[in-house]
């Protein structure tokens, strides 16, 4: 499971919020910054599957197999590495320059890469493929509902990020119980639970850019949408591919 923090940086973390209407100008630039959230978040998966194809290619002879595989550290470098780069990002995120945080972000979704190899070793490519597009279009359409509906989602938020910790607690005891429909239970509340924040984070990002627009701290809020976004993709995906994955 990727998310092990919730990177939702406070309105008050990205300044003020700026005075005035809406108006054509205003709509414009929440297109433009929201346009960059998904062109950054889309950017991140791309090349978080690239780099993770690339290491896992070559099957039982893969630099993946050879990592994961054999018995040393390394392995488990690479599995916590991503949340040491979610950290930084969510609670430096004041502190780092705009170019630092976006480097930050890279290094991040390449690293997840080398992290999620190891689903080209256990599923075939053509469930991965398939789940990939399933959870997709679910993203696409939880996020544009996100970003249309005219309910208030920020009720949710705290039961959705309570849920994800509780997510994790069970994750961790079923690595000693190693049941199979304690598994399948949490893949499915997992993929509900993803799909809420995906409209819930969508909607809390367009919100942001009222605090953050014409200030410099607007493109550090691109960055950290571009991450909670990421991080609801990716983990949907995982728990569906318990669903949809078909084992080598």
């Amino acid at each position: 499971m990727a998310n092990w923090s919730d990177p939702r940086p406070t309105a008050s973390a990205f300044g003020a919020s700026v005075p005035g209407t809406r108006g054509t100008t205003y709509d414009a630039g929440l297109r433009k910054y929201m346009l960059s959230v998904y062109n950054y978040m889309a950017s991140g998966v791309l090349l978080t599957g690239i780099v993770a194809l690339i290491f896992a290619s070559g099957g039982a002879n893969s630099m993946a197999a050879q990592v994961f595989l054999a018995p040393g550290v390394l392995k488990y470098v690479i599995m916590f590495s991503p949340l040491a780069f979610v950290m930084v990002l969510s609670f430096g995120i004041n502190r780092l320059s705009t170019g630092t945080a976006q480097l930050l972000f890279w290094a991040f979704a390449g690293i997840m890469g080398l992290s999620m190899s190891t689903i080209f070793l256990r599923y075939t490519g053509a469930s991965i493929a398939i789940t990939f597009f399933a959870t997709s279009v679910a993203f696409l359409s939880l996020s544009i509902w996100g970003y249309t509906t005219k309910k208030n989602l920020s009720g949710f938020g705290t039961f959705l990020i309570m849920g994800v910790v509780g997510l994790i607690v069970a994750s961790l005891l079923n690595i000693w119980f190693q049941s199979s429909v304690f598994s399948l239970a949490i893949s499915a509340i997992g993929v509900l639970l993803f799909a809420g924040l995906t409209a819930y984070d969508t909607q809390r990002i367009k919100e942001m850019y009222a605090q953050v627009a014409g200030t410099e701290m607007m493109g550090k809020a691109v960055i950290m949408g571009a991450l909670s976004l990421y991080l609801d993709f990716v983990n949907m995906f995982q728990f569906l591919l318990s669903f949809l994955g078909s084992r080598d």
